[in-house]
């Protein structure tokens, strides 16, 4: 068992529009995903990144290191966030083949809107609908293994709600989120397949129990779609805490399990994230 590093969201400052003031609640703007969009740690929520409210700019600069079994990855990403209502991101991904040696690479585009709704506010969820389009930087692998294309995009949907006094007086989140995509191991192994070249539709959820204002403990699930012959893609699910003792500094810990990835089974592990916001 090995340690994965999320650490991610840097609130920047723009003008002459007016910059994030933190005037939104703690922990409201999630933390950075491995695919760069805001949100859990391998789930994409409704949430905009950073503490942007209306009329007002906030971005996230992220750095993000795994280790499972058999990989590593690394992830650079940025998110721009508009008005609490448009959400930009960029990531770049760097997954190296520990045991067979070589890496494979990914940059990833990234646009969320927030339709309607509030995390935090009224009865209904906050509702965003966002487009991650990919690029594969090193498709000679996916393509042997029988990946039709290097490049692809999904679109998902996400519905997020926080209960300030849920069961046991406590704050409760819950996301879910539903994805429309052709990526084989989230697009590092290509896109479409030999086994099926179609968009499949897929679930993804988060629960999360604030024991006070300042840590949560939480689960996640992310179903993954088959497209290749080569190898059965298996779901993902983590366990997490995080901490979040001020709105500029945010740390989670997790163990992680990602089953079987191409071929290579009981890749599991340990991750931890801090997050740094100004």
């Amino acid at each position: 068992m090995k340690i994965r590093i999320l650490i991610g969201a840097v609130c920047l400052c723009m003008s002459p529009i007016a910059a994030a003031d933190f005037g939104r609640l703690l922990a409201t703007g999630g933390l950075t995903t491995i695919e760069g969009a805001g949100g859990g740690g391998i789930v994409p929520w409704a949430t905009l990144s950073s503490y942007a409210e209306q009329g007002q700019w906030g971005g996230t600069l992220a750095y993000n290191h795994a280790n499972v079994r058999d990989y590593q990855l690394d992830v650079a990403a940025a998110t721009l966030n508009y008005s609490n209502r448009v959400e930009f991101s960029y990531a770049r991904q760097n997954f190296a083949l520990e045991n067979l040696g070589g890496e494979l690479k990914q940059t990833i585009y990234g646009i969320k809107y927030r339709v309607v709704g509030d995390v935090v506010y009224g009865t209904a969820p906050q509702i965003s609908v966002g487009v991650l389009h990919k690029r594969n930087n090193a498709f000679a692998l996916p393509n042997a293994v029988g990946a039709s294309d290097d490049s692809g995009t999904d679109y998902y949907v996400a519905a997020t709600k926080a209960w300030l006094d849920g069961p046991w007086h406590r704050t409760w989140l819950a996301n879910l989120t539903v994805r429309a995509t052709k990526a084989n191991e989230m697009g590092l192994l290509g896109f479409g397949g030999d086994k099926k070249d179609d968009y499949s539709l897929v679930a993804e959820a988060s629960v999360g129990m604030f024991i006070n204002r300042h840590w949560i403990v939480g689960v996640e699930y992310r179903q993954k779609p088959n497209h290749l012959n080569f190898a059965d893609e298996q779901d993902w699910h983590d366990v997490f805490v995080g901490w979040f003792p001020t709105k500029r500094i945010a740390v989670a810990v997790a163990y992680t399990n990602l089953k079987t990835i191409a071929g290579a089974p009981q890749q599991s592990g340990v991750y931890g994230s801090m997050q740094v916001t100004f």
